[in-house]
C-alpha cells in the first residue's frame, strides 16, 4: 500500500481531448507536500507516514509544533495527515511528493470535507418529494411528514431522516480518473467533482476498487527522484562527451615507444631531405666552376690567336 498525498482544490474547468470531447475536471495542486514524520510498529503500533502540505506562519504555531517541524527540518505546514503504508513503501523524512506519483488514466479515491449548507429541510437534505402542492395541504408543502409510530415504541428511531445540518462532513468519492498531469506547476486534473470548497485541502489515495497500474512509481513519485535523474543524465552526457574525446588521448599515451620511433624516423627523413637538398647545390657549384675555367681558357686561347695573327700581319707588311 502506497502513501497518499494532500492536494489543494483550485476549482473546476473542462479538458478537451484530441478528438474534441469535453470532460469536466477538477484541478488539484500539490503545495510543497513533504513527509514530516514516520510511525513505527514498535513505538506506535502501526506503520504510517505523516504528510504535511501548505505553508504556515511560525508565529501562528504552538511551541510543540515548532519543535516538531524543527526536528524534521521541514518548513511549517498548514495541514498534517497520516497515511498507513506497507513496510516496503516507507519513505524518508523531508521527501517531497511530485505529481508523477500518479499516472494518467489511474483511478484514485478523493476524500474531503463537503461544503456546509447549514440547517436544511428534508426535501433538500434527503431528496424527499414533499407533500401535495394543492389547496388541501396548508403550510405543509415541504414538510417531511410523520416521524414515528404510535404508542409502541413511543419514540423516534435514531438515524431517522429529518431536517438538520446539511454538509460539512467528511466525504470520499471513489474511482475518479486522472485525466492529465502538469509536473511544472504541480497540477493534477481529475475527472468529475471532488468534495470540498475552493482552496480547501483534499486527500488522494490509490483506488481500493481498482488495480494499480504497472507504470506507477514505487514506493512513491518524488521530486528528489526527478532531480537525481536529471543530475544522472547530465553526468552521463558529460561522461559520454569525455569518452568521445579520450580515445585520441589514449592512443597517444598508450604507445610512447611507437611515438619515439615515429619521431626518430621523422628526424631521419628530415636529415635525408636536407642532405639531398644540399648535394645538388655542391654539384652545381662545381659545374659552374669548371664552366668558368673553360671559358677563361677559351678566352686566353682566343687572345693568343689574335696576338699571333697581329704579329704575322705586321711581319708580312715589312
Amino acid at each position: 500500500m502506497r502513501c497518499g498525498v494532500i492536494a489543494k482544490k483550485i476549482g473546476m474547468t473542462r479538458s478537451f481531448s484530441k478528438e474534441g470531447t469535453d470532460t469536466p475536471v477538477t484541478v488539484l495542486k500539490l503545495e510543497n507536500v513533504q513527509v514530516t514524520a514516520i510511525m513505527n510498529s514498535d513505538r506506535d503500533g502501526f506503520i504510517a507516514l505523516q504528510v504535511g502540505a501548505g505553508t504556515a506562519k511560525t508565529k501562528n504555531l504552538t511551541k510543540p509544533m515548532r519543535g516538531h517541524f524543527a526536528k524534521a527540518k521541514v518548513e511549517p505546514k498548514k495541514i498534517l495527515r497520516e497515511f498507513i503504508v506497507s513496510e516496503d513503501m516507507k519513505l524518508n523524512i523531508g521527501d517531497t511528493f511530485s505529481t508523477n506519483h500518479y499516472v494518467i488514466g489511474q483511478k484514485i479515491d478523493v476524500s474531503g470535507t463537503s461544503i456546509g449548507k447549514g440547517f436544511s429541510g428534508a426535501m433538500k437534505r434527503h431528496n424527499f418529494s414533499g407533500l401535495r402542492a394543492s389547496h388541501g395541504v396548508s403550510i405543509s408543502h415541504r414538510s417531511h411528514g410523520s416521524t414515528g409510530n404510535s404508542q409502541d415504541p413511543g419514540k423516534v428511531w435514531k438515524g431517522k431522516k429529518m431536517a438538520g445540518q446539511y454538509g460539512n462532513v467528511k466525504k470520499t468519492i471513489q474511482s475518479l480518473t486522472v485525466v492529465d498531469i502538469n509536473e511544472e506547476e504541480d497540477l493534477i486534473f481529475v475527472k468529475g467533482s471532488v468534495p470540498g470548497a475552493k482552496n480547501s485541502f483534499v486527500f488522494l489515495k490509490d483506488a481500493l476498487k481498482s488495480e494499480l497500474p504497472d507504470a506507477v512509481l514505487k514506493p512513491a513519485g518524488l521530486k528528489n527522484n526527478t532531480d537525481n535523474l536529471k543530475i544522472k543524465n547530465d553526468e552521463n552526457s558529460e561522461k559520454s562527451n569525455k569518452n568521445d574525446v579520450q580515445p585520441e588521448e589514449n592512443s597517444s599515451d598508450e604507445s610512447p615507444e611507437l611515438k619515439n620511433n615515429n619521431d626518430n624516423l621523422q628526424d631521419e627523413k628530415d636529415v635525408k631531405d636536407n642532405s639531398n637538398n644540399l648535394q645538388p647545390k655542391e654539384e652545381t657549384s662545381d659545374l659552374t666552376g669548371i664552366k668558368e675555367n673553360e671559358k677563361s681558357e677559351n678566352i686566353n686561347l682566343s687572345n693568343k690567336d689574335v696576338s699571333e695573327n697581329i704579329t704575322e700581319n705586321s711581319s708580312k707588311k715589312e
